[in-house]
């Protein structure tokens, strides 16, 4: 058997109608032959686009097969034992050269209910925001079904919506029932349950190249709705440097934004899960044993649970996301 060591996956590409150039000239990541490239899947479980492994002994191994082969030694024994071969998490990468469709995402009794799938709370990072970028994130004021669907169907459902204007670092946490969009202008990190259901509410009456308007979701949403109203939408965190700061944290995982300017330890040996770090800014070597990697702003890394002692050194500071199921 192989040994394990930090993993990093082969890039999936998806040319979305929204997509723009930011993959490429952002995160420096070759999208062609896409004519445009909306997201990046770096890590992920999803049925039809299981992640490959990029580098090392392991190179081409899909991580269903791994999570196969090593178990608790990679995802954890207690993530092993509820999720088996399906991982739990998706992390991506987003582009909106445009405003994405309206939407809301089903939690896990419904998402199991009718798609025999896991619900889908997630997470974004913002990492670039031109300015005046804004992104909608829940409602403004209190609705219930026969309100949301009078404005819907009125032309005028942007009135309830809570819009936010947005800023590089802003976290937003989004879990199922949340209705949302990322707006024109914004590079994000996404952290997610696996999960690729979407309901589309709105997609601003768009076409694609053929003249077609993208498929609906109007009734299936309506059940999957959290109509309640909330004081604050964006994740409140301290902006500290060089201590690992919770941002994030509910039962699908937790996230801590690392901001260092200095080298440093990471202590996983009172976690039973795999760890991923997603480099947001900078780049670090990342030592484990008597061997390292580099890791640089775009790269995500998958740390098996084996590893319980990390070593993050750097010339000039870098910013991630850590994140492991608890």
């Amino acid at each position: 058997m192989s040994a394990l060591y930090p993993l990093k996956f082969k890039t999936i590409f998806k040319d979305k109608i929204w997509g723009g150039e930011k993959i490429k000239t952002v995160l420096n990541k070759d999208f062609s032959p896409l004519p445009n490239c909306g997201e990046t899947w770096e890590v992920s479980g999803v049925k039809g686009n299981i992640s490959v492994v990029a580098e090392g002994e392991l190179e081409g191994k899909a991580l269903t097969d791994l999570l196969e082969e090593f178990k608790g030694d990679l995802a954890g024994n207690t993530i092993y034992e509820k999720f088996g071969t399906e991982f739990p998490l998706l992390i991506k990468f987003i582009d909106a050269n445009d405003d994405l469709s309206i939407q809301v995402h089903p939690d896990d009794e419904l998402g199991q209910k009718r798609h025999n799938s896991f619900g889908k709370t997630e997470m974004w990072y913002v990492m670039q925001a031109d300015s005046g970028s804004t992104l909608i994130s829940g409602f403004n004021q209190k609705v219930d079904e026969k309100i949301y669907v009078d404005k819907l169907e009125s032309g005028h459902l942007m009135d309830i919506l809570n819009k936010e204007d947005v800023a590089q670092g802003d976290i937003f946490f989004l879990p199922a029932g949340r209705v949302h969009t990322i707006g024109k202008g914004l590079l994000i990190a996404e952290i997610q349950q696996t999960s690729d259901i979407t309901y589309r509410i709105y997609d601003f009456d768009r076409v694609d190249d053929q003249g077609n308007k993208r498929e609906l979701h109007t009734e299936e949403a309506l059940a999957a709705l959290d109509y309640k109203v909330y004081p604050e939408y964006k994740s409140i965190y301290p902006h500290t440097k060089n201590e690992a700061v919770e941002a994030v944290t509910c039962k699908y995982f937790t996230t801590n934004v690392l901001n260092f300017t200095e080298d440093t330890n990471r202590d996983y040996s009172n976690l039973d899960s795999f760890v991923i770090h997603v480099c947001v800014e900078g780049n670090y070597d990342l030592a484990y044993g008597e061997d390292k990697i580099s890791v640089k702003k775009g790269d995500c890394v998958l740390i098996p649970n084996i590893i319980n002692n990390v070593q993050l050194t750097t010339a000039n500071g870098f910013k991630i996301l850590e994140t492991y199921v608890e």
